[in-house]
């Protein structure tokens, strides 16, 4: 299964500058839009093309998709809010009982509110993990749930950027919890060897987010780029391991770090 799910990390350098203002204006006017849609590749091949045809944009450079994706990643994690206070897992699973109700009726599919939105998105969001590919997606909406034979509550989600044919079930205690948060520099001492963490593993032009385990950590002294540590992870769902930095880990909510 082929999902892009693209979500900002650490800037590590300035926006790409070599816009136009008109080009910068238009594309500021998108920033309101879902992270998802503004990474996604097809988003940012259309937005490039159309640059690149433009009037405007005569006698410059034509300007390549990833450049518009590397500008709309720097400008979300310069909007990056404050981290919000860590919550646990019966936090998570309340929240979205009020959202798509589990309640104990029988042991067949509950239809409820089909097509419910998770109210505000801004202020909180959702993933579930995939039982296809063990990656975690970004909910975008929990269309219905039910119990199965053993009493575990199931929901059937939407993932941000996927259609009704990726739908998928997922088990309430055990695949959906509140979305991730990426570590800032300063907090590069918070993560030890046999953490649980989510990190972004980067193939390609494929984003996907996996969780892993630290192995091992290589403090190192940060410079003006920010923390240059490197962390030995082991990926859970395949058990390989890589040398990673910061800006590719993220906290799971209710994880003791």
């Amino acid at each position: 299964m082929d999902r892009l799910r693209p979500r900002q990390r650490q800037r590590q350098r300035a926006a790409f500058s070599g816009f136009t203002k008109p080009e910068i204006k238009k594309m500021e006017k998108f920033l309101m839009k879902s992270r998802e849609l503004l990474l996604s590749k097809e988003f940012c091949k259309k937005m490039a093309r159309n640059f690149s045809s433009s009037a405007g944009r005569a006698g410059k450079p034509i300007i390549k998709w990833t450049k518009v994706q590397s500008w709309f990643l720097a400008r979300l994690q310069e909007s990056t809010s404050k981290v919000p206070s860590l919550t646990d897992t019966s936090k998570t699973e309340s929240r979205i009982s009020e959202t798509c109700p589990l309640d104990d009726g029988p042991q067949i599919p509950q239809i409820l509110k089909v097509g419910e939105k998770i109210p505000d998105l801004s202020g909180l969001e959702f993933e579930a993990r995939s039982s296809k590919d063990g990656a975690w997606y970004d909910v975008d909406t929990f269309l219905t749930q039910r119990h199965l034979g053993s009493g575990e509550p199931e929901v059937l989600v939407r993932f941000v950027g996927f259609g009704a044919d990726e739908d998928e079930w997922v088990n309430v205690k055990k695949a959906v919890r509140h979305r991730s948060i990426p570590f800032q520099h300063s907090e590069c001492n918070k993560v030890m060897v046999g953490d649980l963490v989510l990190c972004l593993q980067e193939k390609r032009d494929q984003l996907i987010y996996y969780d892993v385990h630290v192995n091992g950590v290589e403090r190192k002294t940060h410079d003006i780029r920010g923390c240059r540590c490197i962390f030995l992870i082991r990926y859970d769902h395949d058990g390989s391991e890589e040398r990673v930095r910061l800006r590719r880990l993220f906290y799971i909510r209710g994880q003791e770090i």
